[in-house]
Formats: structure tokens, sequence, C-alpha cells
């Protein structure tokens, strides 16, 4: 084997760890205290920490050995778990699961601090496939890590809801505690060449986040393409807000867990397909296509209450996402100079994230305290029910479709501005990064 497939193994390890600990942790308040706003706010908190470091993650990756970085995040994930597993075997507020308790939200906040940190291998493994991989083959190579990435999440949600309902919280910490050793320890012995000039720098302990606004600015179109890819996230905070509450409000959470791994399978089929036919002459063109196939799925795929429904629309966004992810990699690691790419992917990673949070904050009162009180007994309920359905699923569907039609709309302005041809032109005429 390879470095890059090592690495590519690696992070399934971890990432299965990571994926397997937030579904877990999101399945399980949900199911304890039957609170949408909880679950909306748990998304919130994630993404809202996530963009805000995102930054200060690349300058890690950039200043530091992007190995040692990751071992690093393996092991910091699991110093987090070990926090989180004592305090839920030694305080009794939090296996009770109050809304309202602190000791819960604290549980939470480390829970998720460990899958926080982990983000630093996400900000790293794309500036390795630049180092890596040679420039014409590196869409394809994206395509692998979002095969992976599929293998991850369909093992994730396959384990995740016999996880809670076996064991609970216990159990998934105990198992991300040990998933977490083995990634670090199979890391250090993977051997990866970086050039010394790569990790050692005057300025090895600074965010520059000027110098990197800078950069960004002036390369034509550039910021653009992370808003556009923005667009996705602004979904992104749509389903992780109300996506749960929706599936576990029609079926079982180990029915949920089962429907998740076999719809799972659309981010290894999307992944594979990248990797055998690359994005075409111009992956921005096929970001912002995703980005609509992706709204007009969200508008569509809760107009009933079908399981089936909800299961086509999870398959077809699943799918989607790995090509709106490689699209914008791919572009980032031809036009962006390779040592400074880690704090590109971390500024484009704070900034795309930013608008999940928002989102998030933002749907989840809104379905808690309005649509869905509107489509149960209130007017909702009454002028579009007998079609649309009645009760609190139908409040949280409502606003799927709300969502996705916004979307289509904002993707076609996209397309039709400015900034597209610019970031399009950049990429066409745009040369191999120095090294």
């Amino acid at each position: 084997m390879q470095p890059f497939h090592h690495l590519l193994v690696n992070n399934l390890v971890q990432n299965v760890t990571n994926f397997t600990v937030w579904f877990a942790l999101t399945f399980w308040t949900f199911l304890e205290t039957r609170s949408v706003f909880a679950t909306g706010m748990i998304a919130g908190i994630y993404l809202m920490l996530t963009a805000a470091l995102g930054i200060w993650f690349g300058s890690l990756v950039d200043h530091h050995g992007k190995r040692a970085m990751m071992i690093a995040s393996s092991l910091a994930s699991c110093l987090f778990y070990i926090l989180a597993l004592t305090g839920y075997a030694i305080i009794p507020a939090i296996p009770a699961a109050d809304a309202a308790s602190p000791a819960l939200w604290l549980f939470i906040l480390i829970s998720m601090a460990g899958m926080i940190v982990g983000n630093i291998r996400m900000i790293a493994l794309p500036t390795l496939v630049t180092l890596l991989v040679p420039e014409d083959r590196r869409d394809k190579a994206n395509g692998l890590v979002g095969v992976v990435s599929g293998i991850g999440f369909l093992t994730t949600s396959a384990i995740s809801g016999f996880l809670v309902a076996w064991g609970g919280m216990a159990a998934t910490l105990a198992l991300a505690i040990g998933l977490s050793i083995l990634a670090a320890l199979h890391l250090s012995f993977v051997p990866i060449e970086e050039a010394r000039e790569t990790v050692e720098r005057p300025e090895s302990h600074r965010v520059d986040l000027a110098g990197t606004f800078r950069l960004v600015l002036a390369i034509p179109g550039l910021f653009a393409l992370i808003l556009f890819t923005s667009f996705n996230n602004l979904l992104g905070g749509v389903f992780m807000a109300l996506l749960d509450a929706y599936g576990l409000s029609l079926m079982k959470v180990e029915q949920w867990g089962l429907m998740w791994a076999a719809t799972s399978s659309a981010f290894i089929l999307s992944g594979a397909l990248i990797a055998r036919t690359g994005l075409g002459a111009n992956p921005i063109r096929t970001l912002l296509f995703v980005c609509l196939a992706e709204w007009i799925v969200a508008a569509l795929f809760t107009v009933q209450s079908s399981i089936p429904l909800l299961a086509i629309g999870c398959f077809l966004w699943l799918f989607l996402g790995p090509y709106a992810e490689a699209a914008e990699q791919t572009a980032l690691q031809k036009v962006v100079p390779y040592e400074r790419q880690g704090r590109v992917f971390g500024f484009a990673q704070s900034v795309e994230l930013a608008a999940s949070p928002l989102t998030a904050f933002l749907i989840a009162p809104l379905a808690q305290f309005v649509f869905i009180p509107f489509m149960t007994d209130g007017v909702g309920a009454a002028t579009i029910g007998d079609w649309f359905g009645r009760g609190p699923e139908r409040g949280i569907a409502l606003l799927f479709t709300i969502a996705g039609l916004l979307g289509v709309v904002l993707t076609i302005i996209a397309f039709r501005s400015r900034s597209y041809r610019l970031i399009s032109a950049a990429y066409a005429r745009g040369t191999e990064p120095p090294r």
C-alpha cells in the first residue's frame, strides 16, 4: 500500500469514530428528551465551534507536520471522549438526560469537542492529496476520499442506532476511545515525506488571518467559490437540525440507523463514480449543478409522511454531497499555493460552516415553537393539512420544503453571477501550485 492508501484507511477508522459519536449523541438526546430544540442546539453549537476554529486548525496544519497534526487530532479526540465517559459514569444528572440540566449540556459539549478536533484531519487530508497525487488525478483521488467517507458513514449508520439501543452513550464513548487510539497508533507508522520548509517557518505560531484573506481575495472568484459551497451548508444546517427528529418520528431508532446504513451506500457509489470519471472540465459548474439538485431534493422528499420517500431523499442527498466536496477541493488544490492550502481550507471551512449554525439555531426554534404547532392544530393544519398532512412531523416537513425552494432561487442567481465566470476562468488557466 502507498502512503495515500494508508491515509484513506486511517481516515476511515477515525471517521467511523467521530461519526458514531455524532449520530449516537443526537439519537440519544432526542430519544431521552423528545426535544427538537435540543437536537437543533446540538447541531448549531457543533457547527458554530467548527466554523470558529477552522482558520486556527488550518494554521496548525500549515505550520506543523501534517501527519503529526493528524495523530494529535486522534489523541485529543480520545482525551475528550475519556472525559465525557467519566462524567457519564459518575454524574447521575447526565444519564437522566434532563434538557434543562447544565450537567447534560456540559457532557454534550465535551463529547462534541472530541468530534470537533477531528476536523484537523479533514483539513490536513486534502493538502496531503496535493502533496501525494499528481494534479491531473486529484479529482479522482478526491473521489476516493469520498468513497472512504461513504464507507465510514454506512458503518456508522449501521451501528449507531444499535449502540444507543443496547448500551447508550457509555458503549458509544468506550468504542470511540478504542478506535481513536488505534488510528493514532497506525498513523505513527505511515511514512510521509514532507519538505522541511513547509513545516518550519518564522511565523510558525501565527494564525495569519489577514494574509489568508488577502490570498483568497487575490485569486479572482475564489471567495465566491467558497460562498457557493456555503449553499450546501445552508442545507446542511437544516438537515442537521431537523432530519433525525423527522426520521425518528416515523420509525424506531434501530430502523432509522439501518435506513441510514442503506442510503449511505450512495456516498460510496458517488465517490466511486468520481474516482472513475472525474468531475469534468469545470468543477465549479459541477458544484452549482449539484447545489441545485440538492435543494430540489430538499423541497420534495418530505411532501408526504412516507418512509420510502424519506429514504429516496436521503439517498440522493448523500449521493450528491461528495460531488460538491470533491469539486471545491479540486479547484482549491489547483489555484492555491501548497504552503497556504491548510489555511485556505480552514478559512473555507469556517466561512462555509458559519452558514450552518445560523440555519440550525434559526430552524430548530422555528420548528419547535412555530411550525410544529402550525401544522398540528394551527392554521396550517386547517388550510393545507388535508393534502400535506397534520402533526409534529408535518411541521418539520414544511420547513424542509420552504428551505428547498429558497435554495433553488439562490443557486440560479449564483449561476448567473459574474463571480461564477471569474472563478471558472481562474481554474481553466490555473497552474500547478509551487512545492
